[in-house]
């Protein structure tokens, strides 16, 4: 099938030109969707519609091992491999292995050097949306998380460790648990 529809940016292909658009908020951080009760916003409805379950308290799939239950079926298959070890995705390049999708795809940037994601102040480019939107920070002074004591308020439960950004918190969880 033919992709006309190619993203600048990242040079992922689309066969239809509004996938492209939906595609290329990834980059920019554009939200159009927001949650009429809390104001959060979303790029794409999906999202919204499944975070509006947050507020109903609506989580109907369970974790036979440990009870913890989930609003969506596929966050409880990925849950469920902390359980199991299972880490179905494997780099090609150095054979490291990883229980999401999208571990494994930010994982193969360090082979590629690829950096999707540019400040548009700046000019700087990351490999993770989550590091682009640290850095945004440094332009505008906004600190979300600050902790008044020690600005690291993500603390581990295991082992006491605090983090300054609840996406290190929980890479750093899995070293507990596999």
């Amino acid at each position: 099938m033919e992709k006309p529809y190619q993203c600048r940016q990242c040079d992922k292909t689309f066969t239809h030109k509004n996938n492209l658009i939906i595609h290329q908020r990834m980059h920019t951080g554009e939200k159009p969707y927001q949650c009429s009760q809390c104001g959060k916003a979303f790029s794409h409805t999906q999202d919204l519609i499944k975070y509006q379950r947050t507020h109903t308290g609506e989580k109907q799939y369970q974790c036979s091992q440990c009870d913890k239950t989930f609003s969506q079926h596929f966050n409880l298959i990925k849950h469920q491999r902390i359980h199991t070890g299972e880490k179905p995705y494997q780099c090609s390049q150095c054979d490291k292995a990883f229980s999401l999708s999208s571990d494994l795809k930010i994982h193969q940037r360090t082979h590629t050097g690829k950096k999707p994601y540019q400040c548009s102040q700046c000019g700087k480019a990351f490999s993770q949306n989550s590091h682009l939107k640290v850095h945004q920070r440094m332009h505008t002074g906004e600190k979300p998380y600050q902790c008044s004591q020690c600005e690291k308020p993500y603390q581990c439960s295991q082992c006491d460790k605090a983090f300054s950004l609840s996406s290190t918190l929980k890479i750093h969880q899995r070293t507990h648990t596999g």
